[in-house]
């Protein structure tokens, strides 16, 4: 949802276009029922874009009435695609709801676009006052020093992934099974390659064992940053006893009455304000946690290679040659502490 935010900012002002603060869509399987304004502080966003762009909270009445005009750029490609594809139903509507270009090279943006989109991402977007709060008391709690783990090991997310796993729960399987619907997992050859092409999730005993590959000590405190139903997690918490969870650290009816964005955004607080962040994915919110982090000047930042797993786990490796091989597959990353998602940074504010 911030990825998709900055971008629609950086849209807005290529389109010379007034933004309406969004709404977010409603997610079943995190009972979901918060809006923008639940999670980001909404006055002060409006403030920090003055001379970037216009940004109003409410449509005007003679357009509130309107359907907008939808426009999906989700599969569309090209430098100039919005300017040459978008703008044409923007002055013709006057009103349209977008839906961004997954492959857009912000890089390419021009400069006033660039720095619009930065400006949203890395100067304006803040927590509400208590939501901050909240995070703080929690950051506040969590033991010094700290790596946080984005682990992701969902229901949804194997299912997704279509991947099978051999030794789990039957408890870990029912809930993946469910959580299948039309996507069955791949069998045979063909699951051999999607697994060694890195698409499968690590499992919290295949993230313990990199941990130890890299010599990351057993009684490091952890912070796991991830939802809730994360299944088989015994199997880090039997190697590395010092983790911990939101949900033992807070407590109080305003914490039990979060919901899935308000949660994730306390994880996305402690995760860039950590001594260190390690992700087993790289999905939307680590790419946003590395880049604040490289903003903030806190480069120790690794995710952990699924394909390298993978790759050397099916050529039989396993013990001690396995960490080995582990080790060199990270050291570079490990080493710099800037895993791979910061070649794409153009942000500067230092300059």
């Amino acid at each position: 949802m911030r990825r998709d935010f900055c971008d629609g900012i950086g849209i807005a002002r290529l389109l010379n276009a007034t933004l309406v603060m969004p709404k977010f869509e409603a997610a079943a399987y995190w009972n979901e029922s918060s809006g923008f304004a639940d999670v980001f502080d909404v006055d002060y966003f409006i403030q920090q874009m003055d001379g970037f762009i216009k940004v109003v909270k409410e449509l005007p009445p003679e357009v509130a009435l309107k359907e907008p005009f939808r426009v999906d750029c989700s599969k569309r490609k090209g430098q100039f695609d919005y300017i040459e594809s978008v703008l044409p139903s923007l002055l013709k509507y006057q009103f349209i709801s977008i839906t961004p270009a997954m492959s857009q090279r912000r890089d390419r943006y021009p400069l006033h676009a660039k720095a619009a989109l930065c400006q949203a991402c890395y100067g304006a977007l803040r927590l509400t006052r208590s939501l901050e709060q909240k995070a703080a008391e929690l950051l506040e709690a969590i033991p010094k020093p700290f790596l946080s783990l984005h682990l992701r090991f969902e229901p949804d997310m194997v299912a997704y992934s279509q991947c099978e796993y051999q030794g789990l729960s039957p408890a870990s399987k029912d809930a993946i099974e469910a959580a299948r619907g039309d996507r069955k997992p791949w069998t045979g050859e063909l699951a051999r390659i999607w697994r060694k092409r890195g698409k499968c999730p690590l499992t919290p005993n295949e993230t313990a064992f990199i941990f130890q590959a890299l010599s990351i000590p057993t009684n490091t405190n952890i912070y796991l940053a991830a939802g809730d139903g994360l299944m088989e997690i015994e199997g880090l918490k039997s190697i590395y006893t010092n983790v911990v969870t939101k949900s033992e650290l807070l407590s109080g009816e305003d914490f039990l009455n979060m919901h899935g964005n308000t949660k994730a955004a306390l994880d996305y607080y402690v995760s860039i304000n950590s001594d260190f962040y390690v992700a087993t994915f790289f999905g939307n919110m680590d790419k946003m946690v590395a880049a604040m982090r490289a903003y903030k000047g806190l480069h120790n930042t690794v995710f952990l290679s699924r394909r390298a797993y993978a790759e050397l786990t099916s050529k039989g490796l396993d013990g001690k040659e396995l960490k080995q091989a582990l080790w060199l597959a990270h050291k570079e990353d490990f080493a710099m502490g800037r895993g791979s998602a910061l070649p794409d940074c153009f942000c500067d504010f230092k300059s």
